[in-house]
């Protein structure tokens, strides 16, 4: 469960899809978490404009969305160079 949090906060930080396991369906989807509060997360699905709440623990598994190969080193700025 601590590294679907990871996962989930990942997706949080910095704005980019986390593909989740979800137990009702048990099927993958990608995600793009708005707001994680306690045990609650809100998310995205694609092509969808309202977000959904859900515990955590509905969640059976999270990794990262195809594409993404974790490196969060892009997200961060680059040190500019005075000329």
């Amino acid at each position: 469960m601590r590294m679907v949090r990871r996962f989930l906060q990942y997706s949080l930080d910095h704005q980019c899809p986390v593909k989740a396991l979800f137990a009702d369906t048990m099927k993958f989807q990608n995600i793009r978490v708005t707001s994680i509060d306690g045990d609650q997360v809100s998310f995205l699905r694609p092509g969808r404009k309202k977000p959904i709440t859900m515990n955590i623990e509905e969640i059976l598994s999270a990794s990262y969305a195809r594409g993404d190969d974790g490196d969060t080193l892009k997200y961060a700025e680059s040190p500019k160079e005075d000329l």
